[in-house]
């Protein structure tokens, strides 16, 4: 295989996104062009990380190999692109595994790159946005269903905004394990499968059949698989009749993995039973009639949403307004902190080598750190780290999701020093610079008060100078008490600050 040319006129940079999903690892590098996305390159592998979850839930070495040799692929292809231009993200098995950061890792080693293990519902969100990048732009209310290794994503919207999100545990990989055992095919095995699917469609199946929508749309491999086959029968939409007659047909067969049709391909046929059987279940839970394909699916969500977060439309904004709102914060202090956190950020970004990323989480820190009052006052920064650490935060990935809380959990008090030193050396380094910034604007704040003079903060490894004007900390008792806590608190993780 040749290394791919990644060289690129500044005007057209690439991009890239890749999905570690639980059946499949694919990845599509695409060329940004007049506020269009053009791809270039799509590579997609059959991995199967599901199946090789043991019985402990932890991925197998086997498992492990079939992934990382599929990423060294990968990895010719995003060499020398910048990282802001790249997002990985893996799903449900990764969500699943006991052992998954073991492989995260050793798979960030080979790719160079960070790896984002995101919630169901965020999966949820980004499927939805690739599928309607590939429909025309009408208010006509869109049901998508995306069938999995391991989980099954649905998604009422409107046009490019999501009304309802939701991911339930069943694919076809994992499904396949579970009522396919040793490959043996027969009409009460697809039976049980089928009715496992409708006992866990009854968590959304009252909700979404009240919601409603205008047409169904399905995506990815055990949809596309089935509109294949009917595509060669001369059945250009999945319809109920079309599943019953396909369901006869693949019962004639007694092992999955010789299961054949027209327009199936041989790799996918051992998991095709049990993707059957999950949609049919989906079709009589939701009374759909009729159902197309598209090939938008995560990966290519993953893309438009990195180029939104580059143009300024960053869904984790609206999250954060969201979570002010419902959790009643003070939205002037709020902002007030955020700006004296940005502030103090861009005076030691350089010496203390942080960068955009980093910014974005600590603003969003500080615009939440008082999230946690509307439970209570006592011990509200660990109210507020609960908080977002169980909310569905869409956005954000897990690992953004944990610093978030870690950040506002720190931002008062004692330093969480023993939950930091859990960390990675560099990530516990870097979120620890973090937290004191946010302490820093959060202290020279609590007066609530737009009236703040211009404050120094200027930095050398783990030393600190504060520099306030002239005789302004000397009319200011309680700020200067609280800055001498301050120092303390500090000195405890090994920094030294100073004021003057």
């Amino acid at each position: 295989m040749t290394t791919p040319d990644v060289t690129h006129a500044e005007n057209q940079p690439l991009v890239a996104a890749i999905d570690l999903g639980s059946n499949s690892f694919h990845m599509i590098v695409a060329r940004q062009d007049h506020n269009e996305i053009r791809p270039v390159e799509r590579l997609g592998e059959k991995v199967q990380l599901a199946a090789g979850i043991d019985e402990q839930g932890l991925l197998t070495d086997e498992a492990m190999e079939r992934g990382l040799a599929c990423l060294r692929k990968f990895a010719e292809y995003i060499d020398g692109m910048a990282s802001e231009n790249i997002r990985i993200v893996g799903t449900n098995a990764l969500r699943k595994a006991r052992n998954s950061d073991t492989f995260v890792r050793l798979a960030e080693q080979e790719l160079g790159h960070p790896i984002d293990i995101i919630a169901g519902r965020e999966e949820a969100r980004l499927i939805y946005l690739g599928v309607a990048q590939t429909y025309s732009d009408d208010n006509d209310r869109r049901l998508v269903v995306d069938i999995g290794g391991g989980s099954t994503e649905f998604i009422i919207g409107q046009r490019f905004e999501p009304k309802l999100l939701e991911s339930l545990h069943m694919g076809c990989v994992s499904y396949t394990h579970q009522y396919f055992p040793n490959g043996n095919l027969s009409e009460k095995r697809f039976r049980e499968a089928y009715y496992s699917a409708r006992l866990e469609l009854m968590n959304i199946e009252k909700t979404y059949r009240h919601e409603g929508w205008v047409e169904a749309i399905g995506s990815s491999g055990s949809v596309k698989s089935v509109h294949a086959i009917l595509a060669e029968q001369g059945i250009d939409r999945i319809t109920r009749d079309g599943l019953k007659k396909l369901k006869r047909d693949v019962l004639q067969f007694r092992k999955v993995e010789r299961v054949h049709f027209p327009g199936l391909k041989p790799e996918r046929a051992a998991i095709f039973p049990a993707g059957l059987a999950i949609l049919t279940a989906v079709f009589d839970s939701l009374a759909i009639d009729s159902m197309d394909y598209s090939d938008g699916a995560l990966r290519e969500g993953v893309l438009y949403d990195l180029v939104g977060r580059q143009s300024h439309e960053d869904v984790r904004e609206r999250t954060i307004s969201a979570l002010m709102t419902r959790y009643h914060v003070d939205e002037e202090q709020a902002r007030r902190v955020s700006k004296h956190a940005t502030l103090l950020f861009q005076q030691v970004a350089d010496d203390w080598k942080l960068n955009e990323q980093d910014l974005k989480l600590l603003q969003g820190a500080a615009l939440l750190h008082e999230i946690g009052l509307d439970i209570s006052h006592i011990q509200f920064h660990r109210h507020g780290a609960y908080i977002i650490r169980n909310s569905d935060l869409l956005g954000f990935s897990s690992r953004e999701q944990q610093q978030l809380a870690m950040l506002v959990r720190g931002h008062r008090r004692t330093l969480p020093l023993q939950s930091l030193y859990q960390l990675p050396r560099a990530e516990f380094t870097r979120l620890l610079r973090l937290m004191i910034l946010l302490r820093q604007a959060i202290l020279l704040n609590q007066i609530r008060t737009d009236r703040l003079p211009d404050i120094d903060l200027q930095v050398k490894d783990r030393q600190m100078l504060l520099q306030f004007p002239e005789s302004w900390l000397d009319k200011r008792s309680l700020t200067k008490t609280n800055i001498e806590h301050e120092r303390e608190y500090l000195q405890r993780a090994g920094y030294k600050l100073k004021y003057i």
